[in-house]
């Protein structure tokens, strides 16, 4: 017999099939994608990134804070044009239109995840247990998912804007929980509706046969089935609430402007000076609004394309044939 060896292994012999699969299978079916698909994906998430920074560091980044009206030098000047120590010029609060912009960055980053991550923790779950369990239960949540489901979404959100303002303010929280409540019945819907198809499969019926009990087979054999989708919902909402949070801002029922820098809000106070012929208070915002919205449905279409099998076109792999060998001398 061979002798057997247990020292370590040398990366380059180690087959490439094993190396790959250490990669997420996430990872790995983007990469095989080729196409529009993939560089719709690229283009978004690069745009986003950028946002996102802009979020993080929005401290250092912003030479001013989004309220700060002076400095050691006095106070800012009103609609002063870009140039000097303002690059975007003020605005008619005399608010430094550049520093708006980069903490608007931070205020809808942080409105959109928090509304996003809420609305899948609450309508995920719900949506598995109705979808499963069925009777009354399923009944009941999905009469009031559809009514909620049936009002415009910015008509719900303002009127949970104004439910909400009196107990939890014109905050950032307070803005991301109006805009939870548009999404809930979406998440629940996709999610129950695939339950209801996944729970007479064999498999489900197989763990039923064995004995696992009702919170073990939603957990196990269903959750990883039916949230696939999830993701691509996910950052399609992502875009609709960023618009959403602007419209908010902008009829004035969102955050206030002594509580966080908002886009919509900006945007609004703009329109004088839009009229007056100055549209620098106006362009700024409102082309950060467009670029994000754009990016996050970019990343939204390009995660359908490439994560749904009918869609995805793969990229060929090379196929490389092994030598062949010498024929044996007779």
């Amino acid at each position: 017999m061979a002798e057997t060896t247990h020292g370590p292994v040398d990366a380059a012999t180690v087959p490439r099939r094993a190396r790959r699969s250490r990669t997420p299978r996430f990872v790995r079916t983007i990469w095989q994608t080729k196409g529009l698909a993939r560089w719709i994906l690229l283009v978004g998430v690069v745009i986003t990134v950028v946002f996102v920074m802009f979020a993080l560091f929005a401290p250092w980044i912003a030479p001013y804070g989004y309220d700060q009206v002076r400095d050691a030098g006095g106070d800012f000047p009103k609609s002063a044009a870009p140039g000097g120590d303002h690059l975007l010029g003020t605005n008619d609060q005399f608010f430094d239109i550049y520093s708006r912009v980069v903490w608007g960055a931070r205020t809808a980053v942080t409105v959109v995840v928090l509304s996003v991550v809420i609305s899948t923790v609450v309508g995920v779950p719900l949506g598995l247990v109705s979808g499963y369990v069925g009777g009354w239960f399923d009944r009941i949540t999905v009469f009031l998912m559809d009514a909620l489901y049936s009002f415009p979404s910015l008509l719900l959100a303002i009127v949970f804007s104004f439910l909400l303002r009196d107990a939890l303010g014109g905050g950032i929280f307070a803005a991301a929980l109006s805009l939870t409540a548009i999404y809930i019945p979406q998440y629940f819907r996709v999610v129950r509706n695939t339950t209801v198809s996944a729970r007479e499969a064999t498999y489900v019926e197989a763990a039923k046969a064995i004995g696992a009990p009702p919170r073990t087979v939603m957990r196990k054999y269903l959750f990883g089935n039916v949230v696939q989708s999830v993701p691509v919902i996910g950052t399609l909402n992502a875009a609709d609430a960023l618009g959403t949070l602007a419209a908010l801002g902008f009829l004035g029922f969102g955050i206030q402007p002594t509580e966080a820098s908002e886009w919509g809000y900006d945007l609004s106070r703009a329109l004088d000076n839009v009229g007056a012929g100055d549209v620098s208070p106006a362009l700024w915002p409102g082309l950060a609004i467009i670029l994000l919205v754009t990016a996050l449905t970019l990343v939204g279409e390009g995660l359908n394309e490439t994560l749904n099998p009918t869609l995805r076109r793969r990229r060929l792999r090379k196929v490389v044939l092994p030598p062949r060998s010498e024929e044996k001398s007779r």
